[in-house]
């Protein structure tokens, strides 16, 4: 059988474009390395928030392994759960069942970032080929199929006012800052035919007991799957895009039986690669060909490159009374103040306040230095301090570097044979230099609302691309300083395109997650 369209990935890149394809009628065989995120699989010491002893999504800890490169040149071989392997989430809905779900809209100067601060050296900050306004008509129809709540025009309210907002919301007010409740993908209150959420408290790092949290699995994709055209493979690992005569024909891909590995073929009129950028990326490595013998889409040299994450920045400190009520989502103000106009450095970031944390993160996190973390003392100061822990931080404004990225490594190979990927770089000084100002900003905010023992986040100099990995298959009106066009489509190929946030020159200020969606809305509408 030849499918319309094949769709690799099922996140919300991928299970956006599957759901809405399926819906305007073609058939579509979805192919999702993971399995279903269990709601009731819970551990606090083995999610993607921790995940000292584990993960509770995919990839298998065994037989999945990466090498991370250090800036000191030194090799690694880790397993999905360890720092530095830069796991994305692998699950049907991709990290959607697990995020925190923020769900902000870039601002228009994150689509021109070079033309607004130039090029720094040694990086490579492109504007996007697309601003704002191309993306305005994709954003609110994520917003409202997808479902967002927040203030504004979006389909639901904003969660109840909580003491940190209050508090925070006053000390915003007083330092001329504005502010605002977090737009989230979570149903404040019943939509769709799905609950409102009960406020667990557990909302990242796990599934919604609930099934209040909105991702690609329980939307538009639920929708597509109604429709009967989606043939839907979970344990699926894509290992090749077939080409014949230069032009991708299908894909090749494995499943897991009681004898092993079984190797498969399917063809179809379309290919999207929505894998996440580390894995869409390594999988136009291995589909390497006689006409593109370096990977698909790496004729010029740039697959792979401009590796980014966010790089977290920020400030934690104690109020004086407890201001954590335990409430789910937790996250409930954030100031644009400083996504960017920051004098003397590039871009900057949001700030917002934390979800509730795990004891256990609390208890990792939170202790100072020097600060003995057992017996009568320790547990005095969690009993006394945990309810009384602020902390706000937000994701900076990466500044994209060249040598930051993923290749195939040439003698570490997975379960199925395969080349892994290879992790390299670390970030551009402009990146630090930005988050020391966003720190000092934190510090200050925390400052002004009566919190005490404040402390910064520690900077560090390593690859980052453990949340919201971005940039592999960089966008561009130009084959030569890109991978892909406007629309996500590979260059020199009709019918393969990449639907996730590979496609992001920068990443900007803010979660990414509703441009992706955003995205994929755009570019599945129009194939």
């Amino acid at each position: 059988m030849k499918y319309g369209a094949i769709v690799i990935g099922s996140g919300a890149g991928g299970g956006v474009a599957a759901g809405l394809l399926a819906g305007k009628g073609r058939k579509v065989l979805l192919l999702e390395r993971g399995q279903e995120a269990d709601p009731r699989l819970r551990p606090h010491l083995a999610n993607h928030r921790l995940s000292i002893y584990g993960h509770n999504s995919g990839p298998e800890l065994e037989g999945n392994p990466r090498v991370a490169v250090g800036s000191d040149g030194r090799e690694e071989v880790l397993k999905p759960h360890q720092n530095g392997y830069s796991n994305n989430a692998m699950a049907l809905g991709g990290g959607t069942p697990l995020y925190g779900a923020q769900a902000w809209r870039f601002h228009a100067d994150d689509f021109r970032m070079a033309s607004r601060y130039g090029v720094p050296q040694g990086s490579s900050l492109a504007d996007w080929p697309i601003g704002l306004k191309d993306l305005e008509p994709a954003y609110r129809r994520a917003e409202w199929e997808v479902g967002v709540c927040g203030q504004g025009d979006l389909p639901m309210p904003p969660f109840p006012d909580d003491a940190q907002r209050r508090v925070l919301g006053a000390a915003a007010g007083r330092l001329g800052w504005g502010h605002q409740p977090v737009p989230l993908l979570i149903n404040s209150v019943a939509y769709q035919g799905r609950p409102a959420c009960e406020r667990c408290g557990e909302c990242i790092g796990f599934a919604c007991q609930s099934d209040s949290k909105n991702g690609s699995h329980n939307t538009v994709l639920a929708k597509g799957m109604k429709s009967g055209k989606i043939d839907l493979i979970l344990g699926a690992q894509a290992g090749r895009i077939l080409v014949k005569g230069g032009k991708a024909s299908g894909v090749e891909f494995y499943t897991k039986g009681e004898g092993g590995f079984k190797k498969s073929e399917a063809e179809a009129e379309l290919i999207i690669v929505s894998a996440g950028a580390i894995e869409s990326a390594r999988l136009l490595f291995l589909s390497a060909h006689g006409g593109e013998p370096e990977g698909i889409g790496n004729r010029h040299g740039l697959l792979g490159r401009n590796l980014q994450g966010h790089y977290y920045a920020g400030a934690m400190g104690y109020s004086k009374e407890p201001l954590q009520d335990c409430k789910g989502p937790g996250v409930s103000i954030a100031t644009l103040q400083f996504a960017h106009g920051n004098e003397g450095v590039i871009g900057g970031a949001l700030l917002a306040n934390e979800f509730v944390p795990l004891p256990s993160i609390y208890w990792r996190n939170a202790f100072a230095e020097g600060q003995r973390r057992w017996g009568a003392q320790a547990k005095r100061f969690l009993r006394d301090g945990y309810r009384r822990f602020v902390q706000v931080q937000g994701p900076i404004q990466e500044i994209p570097n060249p040598d930051c990225r993923i290749t195939l490594d040439a003698k570490v190979k997975d379960r199925l044979g395969l080349p892994v990927a290879r992790l390299s770089g670390s970030l551009h000084p402009e990146t630090q230099r930005t988050a020391a100002v966003i720190q000092k900003r934190a510090a200050q905010w925390l400052k002004e609302a009566g919190v005490e023992e404040i402390r910064l986040s520690q900077l560090w100099n390593g690859l980052s691309a453990g949340q919201h990995q971005a940039g592999t298959c960089r966008m561009g009106e130009d084959p030569k300083t890109s991978v892909c066009d406007t629309w996500g489509r590979v260059h020199g190929h009709e019918n393969l395109y990449v639907l996730d946030a590979s496609l992001h020159p920068t990443n900007g200020a803010f979660n990414p997650v509703l441009t992706i969606m955003a995205l994929a809305f755009r570019s599945a509408e129009r194939l």
